[in-house]
């Protein structure tokens, strides 16, 4: 009967506490607020991460097609999948993909250095560490006005955390935001680490410098833009690579130029690289890096949409090669992404068999059949000369030369291959369906762009002579003949990027930087010429972007 009566009161004790209010109070022994989310060195070096995760899914890995926007509708290559008459008009205007799909992402990049810029007074960091912090929001808010500014012109100046409702936006004029980037860009070159001093990937003093340099450009400043970039070329740390270089600079065919653009390879400090300035880290099948081996989706898929189709192409009905393999096919490319005419053959026409940019290896027209089904079996076949019974025709997704360096051929991460051990040649290449992916690091700035910057900004100083000198020296790497002085003009410079670059370079950046989208575009790319206008030099501002800015008029591009 004690028991009974224990129990009872224990029940009663509990019941009686339990209704107290203090019981049900929460007390979390932590919280995240908009309050306390910047106060230590690790807050702002989430927030800096973040950013750099920004910068690599808007301009590499968001998915296959948006990055590629960088790319396509320029004088470099053409989309085959829109077919022979693309809307320029509708992808161009206030209501198309290129507005709407890259204002957001780029206005993200600035927000977020605006609050990290912002957030810095009422933090516990040490003065140092407000400097460096400071250097760092401040570089990426160029970037992201900087990006702002080539492709719209003048946009909202904002360079403060916004933390309540805004609907009254105007937009500052074109050089009213250069003069804010170039500013933040030399706060950035003046205290961000020296190139030596930083982890692969992250953003230095000549990262700063370098697009500094660029920005003079836009901002009409050639001999600042000499300056900043003579900063960089003369650095003890940067060279560019003239040797081969890396763990399969063993393997031939290649060279120093194909040794550039193998896994691993990009990076200062894993490879030795001292060309490469910053380097956009892909890391497959890590948490937060960027690449997977197990879908396409979530990786740079520069494979895919620039490889051709190879397993659709036939001779007299039967297909010639196996697929998807890591080989000169390579890997699983779909064919969406060819290169213009004269990218593929007029811009290499005075050095095409010596310029080793254009070697078979980097630019690859020439190809093993690998079907044993086929009559030409251990033969080659050759884009420029498809074999009859092909049918091949321009544009094509199935049979087309492309640039080597979007794929890792015989170098895709092991657990992308089907059979590794097989002794077939062919088949121990064989790749799984979710290869796709591009899997190497990426360069958003090297050497090789900097000498061709410091080019442009002699050519806009009428030094011709220094100008084929900086264009020498890249072409000299390439074992291409040298110019003269007199050959040294803009658009002999965007020729050289062609060649240089390719599909590595933000082509649509650079030509609306230079008010030139139009021109090279009507002279260069028949598929996209037809229909490209004059206005197209600068993009629509998206039309929702106007609709709610209800506090103000915030106008819109002349011809949209």
């Amino acid at each position: 009967m004690k028991y009974i009566y224990r129990l009872t009161l224990l029940i009663l004790i509990l019941t009686v506490s339990s209704c107290k209010k203090s019981f049900l109070d929460e007390k979390p022994l932590s919280f995240l607020s908009t309050t306390n989310a910047f106060i230590t060195a690790n807050d702002f070096n989430a927030s800096i991460n973040n950013l750099y995760r920004n910068v690599r899914d808007e301009f590499y890995a968001r998915s296959d097609w948006q990055p590629m926007q960088y790319l396509y509708r320029t004088d470099l290559v053409i989309e085959v999948t829109v077919g022979s008459n693309p809307q320029l008009a509708t992808e161009f205007g206030p209501n198309g993909t290129l507005a709407n799909n890259h204002w957001a992402q780029i206005w993200k990049i600035v927000a977020e250095a605006n609050t990290i810029i912002s957030r810095i007074p009422s933090s516990s960091l040490s003065a140092t560490d407000k400097v460096a912090f400071e250097a760092k929001g401040r570089f990426f808010r160029a970037f992201g006005y900087r990006t702002l500014a080539y492709l719209w012109g003048g946009v909202p100046l904002i360079t403060e955390e916004i933390v309540s409702e805004k609907t009254d936006f105007k937009r500052a004029t074109k050089q009213e935001i250069l003069n804010q980037v170039i500013e933040d860009l030399k706060f950035a070159a003046a205290n961000l680490p020296g190139i030596t001093a930083v982890k692969d990937g992250e953003i230095s003093n000549l990262v700063a410098q370098h697009l500094l340099a660029e920005v003079y450009l836009a901002a009409g400043q050639n001999q600042n833009a000499v300056d900043a970039a003579t900063v960089v070329i003369n650095d003890p740390a940067t060279d560019l690579m003239l040797s081969r270089f890396g763990s399969r600079s063993a393997v031939n065919p290649g060279d120093v130029y194909w040794d550039l653009f193998q896994a691993k390879n990009q990076n200062r400090k894993s490879a030795n690289n001292r060309e490469g300035l910053w380097v956009i880290q892909f890391e497959t099948d890590v948490p937060g890096g960027g690449a997977v081996s197990t879908a396409m989706a979530g990786s740079f898929q520069m494979e895919r949409v620039h490889v051709p189709l190879f397993r659709d192409f036939r001779v007299n009905g039967v297909a010639q090669f196996r697929w998807p393999v890591s080989d000169y096919t390579g890997g699983r490319g779909v064919g969406f992404m060819q290169p213009s005419r004269y990218f593929a053959d007029t811009v290499w026409a005075s050095d095409f068999n010596n310029d080793i940019r254009n070697a078979n290896h980097n630019f690859i027209r020439v190809i093993p059949v690998t079907n044993p089904a086929s009559p030409l079996y251990g033969q080659t076949v050759s884009t420029q000369n498809p074999p009859p019974g092909s049918g091949v025709t321009y544009p094509s997704r199935v049979f087309y030369p492309y640039q080597a360096k979007a794929t890792t051929i015989a170098d895709h991460p092991a657990g992308l291959y089907v059979n590794p051990g097989s002794s077939d040649p062919t088949l121990k290449y064989e790749l799984k369906a979710s290869a796709g992916g591009t899997y190497a690091d990426q360069y958003m700035f090297r050497l090789a762009e900097t000498y061709l910057l410091r080019a442009e900004a002699y050519v806009g100083l009428g030094n011709t002579a220094s100008a084929a000198a900086d264009i020498n020296v890249v072409r000299g790497r390439a074992n291409a003949s040298i110019i003269t002085p007199a050959q040294a003009t803009i658009d002999y410079i965007l020729d050289e990027r062609m060649r240089e670059f390719g599909v590595e370079e933000k082509r649509m950046l650079t030509l609306m930087r230079l008010g030139k989208l139009y021109d090279r575009v009507k002279k260069h790319n028949s598929f996209y010429g037809v229909n490209m206008q004059p206005h197209f030099n600068l993009w629509a501002i998206p039309f929702g972007e106007i609709e709610r800015n209800t506090g103000a008029v915030l106008t819109q591009n002349p011809g949209y």
